[in-house]
């Protein structure tokens, strides 16, 4: 018996070694802020900018910091598939490539998202503790979001 548990802890850990080779996710990152950044077409007040970069970015924008463990499958396959959802979703990164007609819906979609409870992930905070929004967070993001819908209503009168 104990014979037959070797062997399978043998071939478990061969076979998490092995892994570790095949399917590598793609981890880009990019440190400059490009003019499609949402900072650079926007008004975006160094206290909301900050806590978009402590609760958001990771998922929803091309600066990612990829954790250690983000490094180690198959965990890292799970957590590259939610970056790429998150940035395919929502990425401020590419924030001038959105259509003007689904920038307002993005940023409504922020504040409910966060009101809900339902941004950031809750698997996310997890491991990230720092990154969960307390209520004067979201009183700061919302108002914000509020601030700049208005803006965009009143340059696109229809």
């Amino acid at each position: 018996m104990k014979k037959i548990l070797k062997i399978i802890a043998a071939v478990v850990l061969v076979g998490f070694i092995g892994i570790q080779f095949f399917n590598r996710p793609d981890k880009t990152t990019i440190a400059e802020i490009t003019p499609a950044h949402i900072t650079k077409v926007m008004n975006v007040p160094s206290n909301v900018e900050s806590i978009l970069k402590r609760s958001c970015y990771d998922c929803h924008s091309d600066h990612t910091v990829w954790p250690w463990y983000s490094s180690v499958a198959p965990v890292s396959w799970l957590v590259a598939d939610d970056v790429v959802k998150g940035r395919k979703k929502m990425n401020f990164s590419q924030w001038a490539k959105i259509p003007d007609s689904k920038k307002e819906a993005r940023l409504n979609e922020i504040c409910e998202e966060i009101k809900a409870g339902e941004m950031p992930l809750q698997n996310y905070l997890y491991i990230h503790g720092d990154a969960k929004l307390s209520q004067s967070d979201k009183d700061i993001l919302c108002k914000w979001v509020e601030t700049e819908m208005k803006k965009m209503e009143e340059s696109n009168p229809e």
